[in-house]
């Protein structure tokens, strides 16, 4: 069995690593666009390596960095890795609800999505320290989310170089919260014997 936190890393690790492969591919192949959802079902995941600045890739990568360290000190088990892997597409395939986003593209969905993932493991399986941990995640999460007004308009001008999608964040929020809960609740496999 792996030390707790290693899925958890490895999988941030890939996500960055495939994050710098897709800055050298074609972004419409890869991007989110709501029309061609049905029809180019790939582009739920390829999403999240489409990055539209570098700015918008630094500070992805810097993001994976900051939740590879979380899972690691946080000693997420694999199940949780499992709970965030699942919630990737889910947080893309969310978008549909905004036809008006007619291109996106970025990790920072499947990064909220992690943070969703995160905060609800932590606060179901923890104690002390690391359970407040977990809540205070889960508050700024939620905080984030909402003051973001992922309602509104489906791009936002602000920070950044480019514009942000905060239906992205909210849909990665969702998909993170429900994929945990989804892992949570179901039995925990029998540990294998030596």
């Amino acid at each position: 069995m792996s030390a707790p936190g290693r899925a958890w890393a490895g999988l941030a690790a890939a996500f960055g690593a495939a994050a710098l492969l897709g800055w050298w591919l074609p972004a419409p192949l890869l991007d989110w666009q709501p029309a061609l959802a049905l029809h180019e079902p790939w582009r739920a995941f390829s999403a999240a390596f489409v990055h539209w600045s570098e700015w918008h890739l630094a500070g992805n990568l810097a993001g994976t960095a900051v939740l590879a360290a979380l899972g690691l000190g946080g000693q997420l088990p694999a199940r949780a890795a499992l709970a965030w892997l699942l919630a990737w597409p889910l947080t893309h395939a969310g978008l549909v609800v905004q036809p008006a986003l007619a291109h996106y593209g970025g990790l920072s969905g499947v990064l909220h999505a992690g943070v969703a993932v995160a905060a609800a493991w932590l606060l179901a399986t923890a104690r002390g320290t690391r359970r407040r941990i977990g809540a205070a995640l889960g508050i700024g999460l939620l905080a984030k989310v909402l003051l973001e007004e992922p309602w509104g308009p489906p791009l936002r001008l602000g920070g950044w170089d480019i514009a942000t999608a905060p239906l992205a964040h909210a849909t990665g929020a969702i998909a993170g919260l429900l994929c945990a809960a989804l892992l949570l609740a179901l039995p925990r496999p029998p540990a294998a014997r030596p």
